[in-house]
């Protein structure tokens, strides 16, 4: 995961161009086909649950790992889209693929763990619409406010800490355009009057809060992080003692004895949830749903959790999380109430169309490729 905020250079298509009609869900999972093409964020498809996976259902798995959800979109539309077959999509991309008609719908009578999945993680917005899946939750992970306990005191409650002048030159965020939606967030909160229902759904006037917010912010900024291992190092040599993070940080610093503690402000927070998708042309179709059906089962999920540091979307990991770490499902959240989770705003990938958020719907919000562009002016 530390990579997924590396944001490539790579071609922004938008979510609304139709290229053909859904093809048909598939009735049954057959044999597999004997190959299984992934495209995955690093670490997603690791031996430890490929080989045996392999050994179970004859797939051979052939990996190709994205620096970036865009490099991801990209991939999936290579070669007209039969290349790969499956691909772990961020909220970021998910829906770019839907509606680029780039996957296929997923029939869920298929998938033999959905039913254990945290609920809100069973049909969300990023990768299911109009009551059709076309992805299967995996793993997830709110974007924390991670602080140095001894130089930020009293304890922060909002994100209002992260634009206070007081920590000018020590605050640190991702570098992902996509932050400009915790920036969306906060406004929601302090700014009613700007009639922001969905941090993700921003018109011209609410994006050019957001921008401004965020200009207002670069100051503060010790550095925009890219990888989750730049972020540690900021906050072991002092560089930086306050930002927006995930639990993994956390983890990785307290078990290196530095001084901090993270809390999900009044606000609430965004965060990151993936999606297996399957190709709308995949080759080895009955092999992707096998692979999605063993990744998705409770010990897969906890190995995959702790190997990269996230919490499975299926609740019955956290015993096999436990079992393999002690303590390790209450440290990422996996026994969260639903208050807590309620509290994260989930990426999706911004659009034309509004849905929920502003003036009732319509095709009044920016696209994916204006925050890009907004992102690139906020850091100058």
């Amino acid at each position: 995961m530390n990579v997924r905020w590396i944001l490539s250079a790579a071609v922004i298509l938008q979510a609304g161009v139709a290229q053909a009609a859904d093809p048909v869900p598939a009735q049954a999972i057959g044999k597999g086909e004997g190959a299984l093409n992934v495209i995955a964020w690093e670490g997603y498809a690791a031996d430890d649950w490929v080989k045996p996976f392999e050994a179970e259902t004859g797939c051979t798995v052939s990996r190709k790992y994205a620096g970036s959800s865009d490099e991801m979109v990209a991939l999936m539309r290579q070669g007209g889209g039969a290349q790969y077959d499956v691909v772990s999509a961020s909220g970021d991309a998910t829906l770019r693929l839907i509606f680029g008609k780039n996957v296929q719908p997923i029939n869920m009578a298929l998938i033999t763990h959905q039913k254990d999945f945290i609920p809100d993680l069973q049909a969300p917005s990023f990768n299911t619409v109009n009551g059709t899946h076309y992805g299967v939750s995996y793993e997830w992970g709110p974007n924390v406010l991670l602080y140095k306990t001894d130089k930020v005191t009293p304890a922060p409650t909002s994100w209002s800490s992260i634009y206070d002048a007081k920590y000018s030159g020590l605050v640190t965020v991702p570098d992902n355009p996509i932050q400009i939606a915790d920036a969306a967030l906060y406004l929601s909160h302090t700014q009613p009057a700007l009639g922001i229902t969905d941090p993700y759904e921003l018109n011209q006037k609410q994006m050019n809060a957001a921008v401004a917010l965020l200009k207002q912010q670069r100051p503060l900024i010790k550095k925009y992080w890219a990888l989750a291992s730049d972020q540690v190092d900021l906050y072991k040599n002092g560089d930086a003692v306050i930002g927006a993070a995930w639990p993994y940080q956390t983890i990785t610093l307290k078990q290196a004895k530095v001084p901090v503690a993270d809390t999900l402000p009044s606000e609430g927070a965004t965060g990151w949830a993936d999606s297996w998708m399957i190709s709308a042309k995949s080759p080895h179709r009955n092999c992707a749903y096998l692979w999605i059906n063993y990744v998705t089962a409770p010990k897969v999920q906890a190995q995959q959790a702790l190997a990269f540091g996230e919490t499975p979307a299926n609740t019955k990991a956290c015993p096999e999380m436990d079992a393999l770490q002690a303590g390790s499902c209450a440290e990422y959240h996996g026994d969260a109430d639903a208050a807590y989770f309620k509290k994260i705003d989930f990426w999706k990938t911004p659009r034309k169309e509004c849905g929920k958020g502003v003036n009732g719907g319509g095709s009044t919000c920016l696209d994916y490729g204006a925050w890009q562009k907004a992102w690139q002016e906020i850091k100058g």
